[in-house]
């Protein structure tokens, strides 16, 4: 730091509230050391069982099971000294490894220094880990800062127009994202909310989204889950047991390039309005007909079970199905982690109400974006409207307690 930069005293004093400083003592890959254990660990929380690893070779949050809560944020980045932001990639990760533990932040919530902000916003305490992922994003404007434009991936290019987008540029994009899911949304909001105060004064929350009942799975075999429609959405989806198609369609190779994404996925996140009432006033044979699956069992058109193999052409040709289907898209296939949302009204007497589509897939170029163009003509877009947008890539895993989010970007153009 520069001569101006607080006294060890002081910068203990501000602690984990402060305005991007540097906090404790370094751990030996410079995170922070936060690993204190003490009156801060609910024991029951810690031990419960609730918790899901931290450490691996690819991040959290992607091929997991699905928890019940999504809380994911958006941010811009406000400095632009390339160290600052750097540290807080690293305070970052030393909070996310507390908290998807059952963990308070740093100190905790309560019984530090009076006169300092509590490291813990403490609203989480008592509860359980709750299956707390929180995965990290780059979005390609974050590239444009620090010297990164060599870094940025070809698949990492901004998203088309597509048709019947309305798209709202304060619910979109993003220099980085954070997507935390919990099975209890109060795990999930605590999350969130202590990596924006950490962030303070480096990052700002550019847009956020909560989300419920889960609208895909990762696994199938639970029951899988409804949308806001009414219908079973993401029968097909890839499994997180499905270690192949993974591989195939999900995590980024060493051959895809640039070499600090192997091991990482890319992310599309899209706000799509449902105008639920007109829906709700639609026929059921129509809504079937729409979707392509009857809406009880959730089979295909000529079929009796949900998993049965669909016969497309037994679908009208504007069924979202059959132009969603991997054989009707050269074998594009996205693994779907989406949520619906309800947001008050629309002033209109009408719910503001969706869902908040998330899909992770190796390069956008071969999965989200030719399928969202084969949907163009798809019927079940006179009942919706992509209205928020956003594309990130997702690096690989922390490995170890040394390891830290964006290392491998970082360390790379160092």
């Amino acid at each position: 730091m520069n001569d101006t930069s607080p006294s060890p005293s002081r910068r203990a004093l501000i602690g984990w509230g402060g305005a991007g400083l540097a906090l404790g003592a370094a751990a030996a890959g410079g995170a922070v050391a936060v690993t204190r254990t003490g009156s801060d660990i609910d024991p029951v929380s810690a031990g419960s069982g609730g918790a899901v690893a931290f450490h691996g070779p690819h991040q959290a949050g992607i091929a997991t099971p699905v928890q019940d809560r999504l809380h994911f944020a958006a941010f811009d980045v406000q400095t632009d000294d390339r160290a600052e932001f750097v540290r807080m990639l690293k305070d970052w990760t030393a909070a996310a490894r507390r908290m998807t533990a059952g963990r308070a932040v740093g100190e905790g919530a309560y019984g530090g220094l009076p006169e300092a902000p509590p490291d813990d916003t403490g609203e989480a305490l008592g509860l359980r880990p709750s299956r707390l992922t929180l995965t990290i994003g780059f979005g390609p404007s974050l590239f444009e800062k620090f010297g990164l434009a060599d870094a940025r991936p070809d698949a990492l290019t901004e998203l088309p127009k597509f048709a019947g987008d309305n798209l709202d540029r304060n619910r979109s994009g993003g220099d980085l994202c954070v997507q935390a899911c919990a099975d209890d949304p109060q795990v999930a909001v605590h999350a969130v909310r202590n990596l924006a105060r950490i962030g303070f004064g480096r990052v700002v929350v550019r847009w956020s989204q909560l989300g419920f009942g889960k609208t895909s799975s990762t696994t199938p075999d639970e029951q899988t889950p409804r949308n806001l429609m009414g219908f079973k959405d993401g029968t097909r989806n890839i499994a997180g047991t499905e270690t192949d198609r993974l591989e195939k369609f999900v995590w980024v190779d060493t051959k895809d390039g640039p070499g600090w994404m192997t091991g990482g996925s890319y992310l599309v996140a899209r706000r799509i309005r449902m105008h639920i009432e007109t829906w709700d006033r639609t026929s059921l044979q129509e809504q079937e007909d729409i979707i392509g699956r009857d809406k009880g069992e959730g089979a295909p058109v000529g079929k009796a079970k949900e998993r049965d193999e669909p016969f497309l052409k037994a679908m009208l040709p504007d069924a979202h199905v059959r132009l969603a289907h991997p054989d009707s898209n050269h074998g594009a296939t996205i693994l779907r982690r989406g949520y619906s949302f309800t947001d008050g009204t629309d002033g209109l007497g009408r719910l503001d109400a969706g869902l908040f589509f998330l899909a992770y897939q190796r390069d956008p170029r071969t999965g989200f974006i030719p399928i969202q163009r084969s949907l163009a003509p798809d019927t079940l877009n006179e009942y919706i409207q992509h209205v928020g947008s956003a594309l990130f890539a997702i690096p690989p895993g922390v490995r170890d307690p040394d390891d830290w989010w964006g290392r491998t970007l970082f360390s790379e153009e160092a």
